[in-house]
Order: structure tokens, then C-alpha cells, then sequence
């Protein structure tokens, strides 16, 4: 059986332990091993190299035992520096371990079920719905965009009573630029233009229009002549399918409350009717004209699409709460990918979707907390949150409140501008997380999943001070130095 050693901080040791304790049936033997430092986040490469004796082996249990190589070290998931270094150095795997030392038994599940994300079969169309009123360089920079976020192919959204002069020499520009293209119309002569310019799809053809398709060699997406008249859907599949020609079927998903169910029936009647058949699902009446966040719209939509085994998806990002929408749908198409190809629920394999609620917000009791402040004896504060609000601590005891507002007296920062500044910018963070149930953690941003983009952030790279940085003053109260890295006198990291 594989053994770990874990090493970590003296304010974290006590609950690392209780956590490796608790994980059931574990397949691995381990030893937490607290390196000489308080805060574990404030661990860095040369300091263990400095630290930790190689190679690592834990002392045997009982007389006459042999002691017990490591066969992997975890270092705590904020250690920054080169761990492939500390690998070589010390002959044995040395890897982080996640931010928040709770997580370890999540760490542990998801990494023996190594759910793949970068696989997906739903290919995403992210329109252009005002086309017509960009120039030809604004396209292609909206297109770059939206490939960027996920999109596979480009849609040019025409206009009602909307001249597209320019329609023809847009679409050679995408080409030109690599992009797959799809025009899409209700004018049969924009439809044509789109596909002799090189138009790789057109959207979109009824029974009626079904004659477009033999005048150009772009795939057609296929509707209703009204939605409601499925049968005349399946008279074009059944002629395309006759001619051998490629296309998409789309049954049109209707808006609520004005015949989503109905519609999403159509979508599985459609299916049954034609097993192999290659359909078309359009999210865009659901994310647009529902005022809901649409990273939760988005996740049920591609699951049922992964039911559905759909192969396209038509989305936009018109109105301002669907500005994400195309990234949203990348996330949502392989985790719902995933999800079916393992035949398992959707949980567990990313939290790129949970924008506004985490599943594990407060990772640490109020006791748990307590315990930690009590061990602390620099003046450094320490912010965390519990299902009871906001844990402020340092050597001067800790303070408990529901906002920034209310403890602000309490820190006494009133002469202190930056590191007043410092602490209204963590204090609401916090307030903001204990308000909605999301994972806060002391000096990093907020993490909102794909609605926000967030810098990847490289640990093996040291971080810049920052603004709020000085330096320890030598007569301290206590003489009681800051940790290395902490910001003296006034704030460090969590201990975790």
C-alpha cells in the first residue's frame, strides 16, 4: 500500500490529522509532518528542501520494525515553487495537495476516478445575431471571441428587412481565418448568397425551402414549417436522408411558458423517429428570455442534449446576464459528456457551473476555528468563515461577526490606511461568500466558476508583494516576528 507523508504547518497539524483520520478505507498509509513554521500556505520549495531530510522515511512503529519509506509527499496546495524539483531532489513524487486541507478526501475520490473533460460530441454554434450592422474586422474579431469561449462554428445572424451587403465577403473572411461558418436566414436569397460564398452550414431550411440545398454545397439545418408541424420536419429528413446528403434536424425549443415541455417532447419524438439522425438543439430561447443565471439553464439543456445524443447546439450572448453563455456551454457540453460516457450523475468532476453557490462552502466549524485562534500568538489576522458568519483572529482573541461593517471596529485599523484598505477588501469577500455559500479563502479572489474569468495562477512562480507589504518591526510587542511572506503586523494567511 502506497505511503504519504504530508507535510503542513503547526497552526493546520492537529486538523490535518483529524481529516487523514477520517477518510474511510483509504488506500494508503500516511504520516503528517509538521516542517517548523506556523502557517502551512506560507510553505515554499527551498523551504523544505531546507527543512525536510532526504530521502523521507517515517520511523518505524514498534521494536524490531523497518522503517517506512515515502512513497509520495503532499505539500499544502498554496506551496509555491518548482515540487518537480523537490521530486528529483527527494526521489519520490512530491505533489500539491488542494488549497483547503477538507478537501483532501474529494482530492482523493476524484483523483482515482480521472474524469477526462477535454472530450465532448456536441458542437456549439454561437451566433452573431447582428451581423448585418458589423463591419467585415468587427466579425472577425466577434468570431475570435466567441472561438476563444468554446464556439466551433460561427453564425451570421441575418436581419428582418436588414440589407447584408457585405454578407458574401464576411464569409469568405471567416474562411479565410480557419472558422467554420453558418449563415442564418429566413431570406432564401441570403441563404444562397451565404452558401456560394463558402458557408459551411445554413439555417435554416423548411419543406418549402428544401430547394437551396441542391443549389449549394452547404449542410442544411432543418425545421418545421411551424414548429407544432412535426411532420413536415420529418418529410425533409427523410428526403435528405433519401439524397445522402449531410444535415441537422432541429425541432426549435420553445421559450417558456409558451411551450417549452411541448417542445422538448418534439425534441425526443424526433429522436425515436430517427435514431441516427443528427439534430440541433437551440438554447438561445431559454438562456435569453429566462431572467435566471444561465450557467444552471445551460447545465440542464446539455444534459438533456447528452440524452438526446444531440450533435449541435445554437446559442448566444446577446443580453447582458448571457454574456458567458458560449463559455457556459463549453463547460456544460463536457461535463454532461463525461456524465454519459461513465454512465455516472454529473457531480464531483468540475465546479465550473456552480457560479453563485459552492457545494462545500464553510469547511471549518466554528470550533474548528476557535481552536486554531487559540494557538495563535502574533498579531496577524486570520479571516475564515463558518455557517455563523465572519472569524477574525490574531493574538488579540477572536472576533465574530455577519459583515465588514460590524467587525471594522473591532481591528482598531483606523491609523493604518493600507492595511485598513487590505482588510475591507478581505472582509468583503468574506461577507460576500457567508452571504451567498461560497468558499472563501484569505488573499484570493472569489472563485465564480466560468461566469468570471480567472487568471491561471502558477505556483511555481513566487508571488509579488503587495501593497499592503512591510516590513516586521524589530521591537515587537511579543518579539514576535511575522511569518516569512506574511504581511507583519497585520494580516497573514489561513492556516490551512
Amino acid at each position: 500500500m502506497e505511503h504519504i507523508v504530508f507535510l503542513t504547518g503547526r497552526l493546520a497539524q492537529a486538523s490535518l490529522t483529524r481529516v487523514l483520520a477520517g477518510i474511510e478505507a483509504a488506500p494508503f498509509t500516511w504520516e503528517v509532518r509538521e516542517i517548523g513554521l506556523q502557517v502551512a500556505a506560507l510553505m515554499t520549495a527551498d523551504m523544505i528542501r531546507r527543512r525536510v531530510a532526504a530521502p523521507v522515511v517515517t520511523e518505524a512503529e514498534g521494536e524490531g520494525a523497518t522503517p517506512r519509506a515515502a512513497d509520495r509527499i503532499m505539500v499544502p496546495g498554496r506551496c509555491r515553487g518548482d515540487v518537480e524539483a523537490l521530486s528529483l531532489h527527494f526521489g519520490v513524487p512530491v505533489e500539491r495537495g488542494p488549497q483547503e486541507l477538507k478537501d483532501l478526501p474529494r482530492h482523493f475520490n476524484r483523483s482515482a476516478r480521472a474524469v477526462d473533460l477535454n472530450e465532448y460530441e456536441v458542437a456549439i454554434f454561437a451566433e452573431i445575431v447582428d451581423a448585418p450592422r458589423l463591419t467585415v474586422p468587427q466579425i472577425i474579431d466577434r468570431a475570435r471571441l466567441l472561438a476563444a469561449d468554446g464556439a466551433n462554428i460561427i453564425d451570421l445572424g441575418c436581419l428582418p428587412e436588414t440589407r447584408f451587403d457585405h454578407l458574401a465577403d464576411s464569409v469568405r473572411a471567416l474562411k479565410a481565418e480557419g472558422f467554420q461558418v453558418s449563415v442564418d436566414s429566413s431570406e432564401a436569397q441570403e441563404l444562397l448568397t451565404g452558401g456560394k460564398a463558402g458557408a459551411d452550414y445554413l439555417l435554416s431550411l423548411t419543406l418549402d425551402t428544401l430547394w437551396i440545398a441542391d443549389e449549394v454545397e452547404s449542410t442544411p439545418v432543418l425545421i418545421p414549417r411551424v414548429p407544432a408541424d412535426e411532420e413536415s420536419l420529418y418529410e425533409a429528413v427523410t428526403l435528405m436522408q433519401q439524397r445522402g446528403r449531410a444535415f441537422l434536424a432541429d425541432s426549435i425549443l420553445d421559450p417558456i411558458p409558451f411551450g417549452l415541455t411541448a417542445s422538448i417532447v418534439r425534441y425526443h419524438r424526433l429522436r425515436e423517429r430517427f435514431p441516427d439522425a443528427p439534430i440541433m438543439l437551440g438554447v438561445g430561447n431559454l438562456t435569453e428570455l429566462t431572467e435566471a443565471d444561465t450557467s444552471g439553464i445551460n447545465a440542464v439543456l446539455f444534459g438533456i442534449a447528452a440524452e438526446l445524443n444531440v450533435a449541435a447546439v445554437l446559442t448566444t450572448q446577446v443580453s447582458q446576464h448571457a454574456r458567458r453563455a458560449v463559455s457556459e456551454a463549453d463547460w456544460a457540453r463536457r461535463i454532461m459528456h463525461a456524465a454519459a460516457r461513465n454512465a455516472t450523475l454529473p457531480k464531483g468532476m468540475s465546479d465550473a457551473l456552480m457560479t453563485v453557490h459552492a457545494k462545500h462552502p464553510f469547511p471549518d466549524t466554528p470550533e474548528e476555528i476557535g481552536e486554531i485562534a487559540s494557538q495563535v500568538r502574533d498579531p496577524n489576522f486570520r479571516v475564515q468563515i463558518s455557517p455563523l458568519g465572519l472569524h477574525v483572529y490574531n493574538r488579540d482573541g477572536l472576533r465574530l461577526g455577519q459583515g465588514a461593517f460590524e467587525l471594522w471596529p473591532q481591528l482598531k485599523l483606523q491609523d493604518d490606511a493600507d492595511h485598513a484598505f487590505y482588510m475591507g477588501v478581505e472582509l468583503a469577500r468574506a461577507e460576500i461568500a457567508w452571504q451567498l455559500g461560497k468558499r472563501y479563502v484569505q488573499d484570493q479572489p472569489l472563485d465564480w466558476g466560468c461566469a468570471a474569468p480567472r487568471p491561471a495562477e502558477d505556483l511555481a512562480r513566487w508571488c509579488a508583494p503587495g501593497t499592503t507589504m512591510k516590513t516586521a518591526k524589530k521591537n515587537d510587542n511579543n518579539n514576535n516576528a511575522a511569518e516569512p511572506g506574511a504581511v507583519s503586523g497585520t494580516t497573514a494567511p489561513s492556516p490551512s
